[in-house]
């Protein structure tokens, strides 16, 4: 009995010796030697957490033993963390210094083509981190973009479901589009080249609104996006993502680094998007989302110089295939009239580079080149197009007296375009002539310090077009910031100018019912455009607050806009013969707390106008009101919530004249989407939702004549309302939809 007392007194004093090895970690946290208050402190990947009181000091009871990660952050500050081994009945002191994060010092290079942080530069950029994307995933760049402030997705066909990118009012071919500051969805492309980009190599895209061709020449007239991939070694070794839907959508992305040597780093991307569901909810006996098969190849290679020059060779290759049509349309019945499909076989290949000369002066060689052919049907009209683009510039960089800041630039550009329609047809009617244009230019800015507070850039670019002659594009950005950078305020007058090729950017004027016209020679388009804008940036103990304001005008000469109304038979296009005018209001506001909720919210108010013979009409297919948001939440470390979503105005739409049922407007809309996210290990996350949460879709009847594609037995010259047409389109078909998604990656 004596034995068995003593072996239960022993038994509990080990597990209350047990119990009693916790450990305490006590410390404080300064900023330029002063004691930072509210700033929070936890061992991550657990719930323990505190939050300094106000001065600076801060602790934690009751940690059992293990190895931990101590980590302190703030808003307005850069986070630290410190490895910590804890034994048992450990009090342990441990102090962090924190470095104040200036949240607008992103380092950006799309308004000035060069390396600048985001405060410092005369032209406003805008952000959006990978993370912004992933609180709405999706299989592509072109949806992702739907949740940044006035830049929205545009469908172009209600069947193959292509599309472009408005910024503030202005069609796709406006945009420019760039891979690491280089020139690569060219003309062609601009209907299918903004998908199949790996998003797992996405590190940030820029967005610039408002001309450049001052910088990137022609195609430059209503802004840039540029996608800006990482760098070898910043990439995980491994990291992927699987995203599935109700609908039957897969879309997988890979990425991984490797070391061809010691100098030599790649980085290999992976894009395979399946969607192979036919789906037809509205009835029209016509699939709601095209059918696709797509896959990108992405590789970048990064070698390390002696002189810690850059030098760096990426290559993507792109192949798709694509069809919308009738629900029993085969492949056998492509290009027949049996039953209607448009089917679209895209091969698309590209090339860059950076490469700094090993020279004592910073100059920079930096060169693009792709390749686009494109095999389709659009029912029974063959389009065949095949587009190669080779592009080089020289970049020189020289600062002079510390208050000056020269770039100066050679440029040049080739591009080769051939089709099987009139577009590249002699006179003859008979003979094919491939369209080949040079565009040879320079360009000179000086951007000037006049003191720590206000700074002036001028720039000029002069561009020789071999069919149009000489081009000249000017620009003046003045910035002037408050003495902490809380207030910026920026100004900007530039020009634009375009060359337009209609079939490689106008999807209208290869599918439906209405013939193509051209009246007259087409002149390059030109532009003025003034911006203002105004940062606002203000600091709480518990919140990081940033505004965003920006007002806009841009006129256009010569602007090229398709007629669908002068004749409901004809696409009829133009230089219009008057002026158009884009005008309006943005803001942006972030707000970030301490607690883990951030919200980001954007409006857009415009006016995009036509005025021809004193008559002034609003643009088809323009928006006066957009708005984007952002809601996120983490409820924990390892758990967050995203609820995002956008909302339009009502736009004029194209109809077959007076007698069309259709509507002359489309409704205010909303997609909404949800997402949760759970981080499973420091390697693996899981994340699912719902999107488009209102199943908001457009009208039944937005295909005209759906019954009829052929236009069998109709004259559509005389009854023009009776024509098929699936040009009529604003927003997608696509319904609610679940989506489950896992990422992983080794570190």
């Amino acid at each position: 009995m004596k034995n068995a007392f003593n072996f239960i007194s022993i038994f509990l004093l080990g597990i209350i010796s047990i119990k009693g090895q916790t450990n305490t970690i006590t410390g404080k946290v300064t900023s330029k030697g002063e004691a930072s208050p509210f700033v929070n402190v936890y061992l991550k990947n657990t719930k323990q957490g505190t939050s300094t009181n106000e001065n600076g000091l801060f602790e934690l009871k009751n940690i059992k033993n293990g190895n931990y990660t101590l980590v302190a952050s703030s808003i307005g500050f850069k986070s630290k963390s410190k490895k910590i081994k804890l034994k048992g009945n450990q009090n342990i002191i441990q102090n962090f210094n924190l470095k104040e994060a200036n949240f607008l010092d992103e380092i950006v290079i799309s308004g000035t083509l060069k390396p600048v942080s985001k405060s410092k530069s005369p032209v406003p950029v805008e952000v959006y981190s990978n993370t912004f994307f992933k609180k709405n995933p999706t299989p592509s760049i072109f949806e992702s973009l739907q949740n940044v402030n006035g830049v929205r997705p545009q469908l172009n066909c209600n069947v193959c479901n292509t599309g472009d990118i408005h910024i503030n009012g202005l069609e796709g071919p406006y945009t420019f589009v760039l891979i690491d500051g280089m020139p690569i969805v060219s003309g062609l492309s601009t209907v299918y080249g903004l998908t199949g980009i790996p998003q797992a190599l996405i590190e940030r895209v820029e967005v610039v609104k408002g001309p450049a061709s001052t910088l990137y020449g022609s195609e430059a007239v209503g802004g840039i996006i540029n996608i800006i991939t990482k760098k070898p070694s910043n990439s995980p070794i491994l990291s992927t993502d699987l995203l599935g839907s109700s609908w039957g959508e897969i879309n997988t992305d890979i990425g991984l680094r490797y070391k061809l040597s010691e100098k030599t780093q790649g980085l290999l991307g992976v894009n395979y998007f399946n969607y192979q569901n036919r789906i037809d909810n509205n009835n029209d006996d016509f699939t709601d989302l095209t059918l696709q098969n797509r896959i990108s190849l992405f590789n970048k290679v990064n070698i390390e110089r002696k002189s810690n020059k850059v030098f760096t060779i990426a290559g993507r290759y792109v192949y798709e295939d694509r069809w919308g049509g009738e629900m029993d349309w085969e492949r056998e019945f492509r290009g027949t009239d049996i039953k209607y499909g448009e089917s679209i076989y895209t091969n698309r290949w590209e090339t860059f580079g950076t490469y700094q000369l090993p020279t004592s002066e910073d100059i920079t060689f930096q060169f693009s080149a792709n390749g686009h052919y494109q095999n389709s049907f659009y029912g029974t009209d063959s389009y065949n197009a095949e587009q190669l683009i080779g592009f080089g510039q020289l970049i020189y960089n020289k600062k002079i007296a510390k208050k000056h800041e020269l770039l100066f630039g050679l440029a040049y550009r080739y591009i080769y375009y051939e089709d099987n329609t009139f577009a590249t047809l002699e006179k003859d009617g008979i003979t094919n002539k491939p369209s080949i244009t040079h565009l040879p230019g320079l360009f000179l800015q000086d951007e000037i310090a006049l003191n720590s507070q206000n700074k002036i850039l001028f720039g000029g670019r002069w561009d020789h077009n071999s069919l149009h002659g000489n081009i000249f594009t000017p620009r003046v950005n003045y910035k002037w910031n408050s003495k902490d950078n809380s207030n910026i305020f920026r100004a900007s007058v530039g020009n634009g100018f375009r060359v337009a090729n209609v079939f490689t950017e106008d999807h209208a004027a290869l599918t439906g019912a209405r013939e193509v016209e051209f009246d007259g020679n087409l002149a390059p388009e030109t532009s003025w455009n003034a911006n203002i804008n105004y940062v606002k940036k203000i600091s709480t103990e518990n919140t990081f607050i940033t505004f965003d304001a920006s007002a806009f005008y841009t006129y256009f000469d010569n602007r090229i806009l398709p007629d669908y109304e002068t004749d409901s038979n004809k696409i009829i296009y133009a230089n219009l013969d008057g002026y158009a005018v884009s005008k309006g209001l943005s803001l942006n506001t972030d707000v970030t707390f301490t607690n883990g909720l951030s919200v980001n919210v954007g409006a857009t108010l415009m006016d995009v106008s036509i005025t021809e013979n004193s008559i002034k009409t609003r643009q088809l297919l323009t928006e006066s009101f957009s708005g984007v948001w952002s809601v996120s939440y983490k409820f924990s470390a390892n758990f967050s919530l995203d609820y995002t979503g956008n909302i339009y105005g009502p736009m004029n739409l194209p109809l077959l004249g007076e007698k069309d049922i259709r509507a002359k407007k489309s409704p205010w809309y909303s997609i909404q989407n949800i997402q949760a996210t759970k981080k499973l290990t420091n390697s693996f996350d899981i994340y699912g939702g719902v999107k488009n949460l209102l199943n908001f879709t457009p009208a039944r009847n937005s295909i005209n004549n759906a019954n009829n594609p052929f236009d069998i037995g109709i004259d559509t010259e005389a009854n023009p309302e009776l024509a098929f047409d699936p040009s009529y389109v604003y927003a997608s078909n696509q319904g609610i939809r679940a989506f489950l998604g896992v990422r992983y990656s080794i570190f």
